[in-house]
């Protein structure tokens, strides 16, 4: 993956300078094992935003009528890892060309998205997903959506955690596990 040299955001919070990032990359499960082996990520919790209704479940979310994307919220030291390298860690580990669907995951809930926290994440998203496709580092345009964060619901309990706490289950095996890997291979220097 290129790094694209475009800045740095903070979007810390008053949590000792942490910043929060939030990406939806299809199902959450993945997305949050992918984040939670990287330096400086401090937590990566799985949840539900962008849609309508309040305090959805994943069996309401699932339906793909709440207007929620799957997604996690990372909380993140930016003196450790940037926002830029969340990003690209978020553009190499899943497919930001197809429409609401990753890989036999299909719905709005599995759209890809970022979801910026403040103004200097926006820049920053819209100038790597145009510098990606400049680059035609895909085979076609990036459908990623850059909109504000909002409101984040957690998802239910058992979802935390649950490459970790499920490693033989064969959707973590066959899907999680290997963007796990490419993100040890590609990002090394990034992994704990």
């Amino acid at each position: 993956m290129m790094s694209f040299g475009i800045g740095h955001t903070a979007a810390a919070d008053d949590a000792g300078g942490l910043a929060k990032a939030t990406f939806a990359g299809g199902c959450f499960w993945c997305t949050e094992a992918v984040y939670a082996q990287l330096k400086g990520v401090k937590s990566v919790t799985s949840g539900y935003i962008g849609g309508e209704v309040p305090h959805p479940t994943y069996k309401q979310v699932c339906t793909g009528l709440t207007g929620h994307a799957e997604a996690i919220e990372i909380e993140y030291d930016p003196q450790q890892v940037s926002y830029e390298k969340l990003l690209e860690v978020f553009f190499a580990t899943h497919d930001p060309t197809t429409l609401n669907r990753q890989g036999a995951d299909v719905g709005t809930q599995y759209r890809s998205g970022v979801f910026y926290h403040d103004d200097e994440q926006k820049r920053i998203a819209e100038e790597v997903i145009q510098k990606l496709d400049a680059a035609r580092v895909f085979p076609g345009k990036i459908v990623t959506e850059v909109t504000p964060a909002g409101r984040f619901y957690p998802a239910e309990d058992y979802h935390q955690d649950y490459v970790a706490n499920n490693p033989f289950q064969p959707y973590c095996q066959a899907v999680a596990a290997p963007k796990v890997e490419k993100v040890r291979k590609v990002f090394k220097d990034l992994v704990k």
